[in-house]
């Protein structure tokens, strides 16, 4: 609790803390994490912007070398992001270093939520879910999981009623999700995945990257998905607006604003 989450969504994150579908919860996600972005010290001046700053770390003694560990991780994962990019670029008839500019994954706002789901079932009749249905908010998601079942995505979201399925873990593999923005950008070309996590009286843990373009970014339909016959079907918005209004309505008394 010492670590608990600031105003600039870093730190841990205890139970309930999170309401991904308020509408169908009754209490909130049954579960635990811990968020860390992108390491800005205090006296730059990007730590003025929402989803800029340092980050909360345990003492040393308490875990040592664990700073050093997630700092890697996050290096690496966004490398891997950037690849995934890649190849999106490319099946949407993108020059394949579309994303790798600066005001998108050049500088983004990515972000690793580590997460615990305690050893309690769901029941979704009730409303009690380990993570409530969303879809998640930024380009994509790589998500590392353990062994034991839990996650469910609905593959066609505007379906009634929603048909969903478990994805199975799959060790060495990270498991993907596209996110709304990419939705927004490639004008439903390409779908957000609709997901929640069902617990099985298992303990659960899985490791979160969530990859997010630069504050300024402006997601807008893009060129290549676009005709008379397919207008765009979303306004343009900034990447900063759209996360601020996201993580504002799924958060219990988050103030990313301050």
């Amino acid at each position: 609790m010492k670590l608990l989450r600031n105003e600039k969504n870093r730190g841990y994150t205890p139970l309930f803390d999170q309401s991904l579908d308020p509408v169908n919860q009754i209490n909130g996600d049954y579960k635990e994490g811990f968020y860390i972005g992108i390491e800005v010290p205090e006296d730059d001046s990007d730590a003025e912007k929402p989803f800029y700053s340092p980050n909360l770390w345990p003492s040393v003694d308490i875990l040592p070398g664990w700073r050093e560990t997630m700092e890697k991780y996050h290096r690496e994962a966004l490398e891997v992001a950037r690849a995934v990019s890649r190849l999106i670029a490319l099946a949407l008839d993108l020059n394949s270093d579309f994303f790798d500019q600066y005001e998108m994954l050049g500088k983004p706002t990515a972000a690793i939520k580590l997460l615990y789901y305690q050893d309690r079932t769901s029941e979704p009749a009730n409303g009690i879910f380990g993570a409530g249905a969303h879809s998640d908010f930024g380009l994509i998601t790589l998500l590392a999981t353990d062994d034991n079942y839990g996650l469910q995505i609905c593959r066609d979201k505007d379906a009634k009623p929603r048909l969903w399925e478990y994805v199975p873990p799959l060790k060495g593999a990270f498991i993907v999700n596209l996110g709304d923005m990419l939705e927004r950008w490639s004008n439903c070309v390409f779908r957000s995945t609709l997901h929640r996590v069902l617990g099985n009286g298992q303990e659960r843990y899985s490791i979160a990257f969530f990859v997010e373009p630069n504050h300024d970014c402006i997601i807008e339909c893009l060129p290549t998905c676009q005709s008379e016959e397919n207008p765009p079907k979303f306004t343009p918005i900034k990447s900063q607006d759209y996360l601020l209004r996201r993580y504002s309505d799924t958060h219990v008394n988050l103030n990313l604003y301050k």
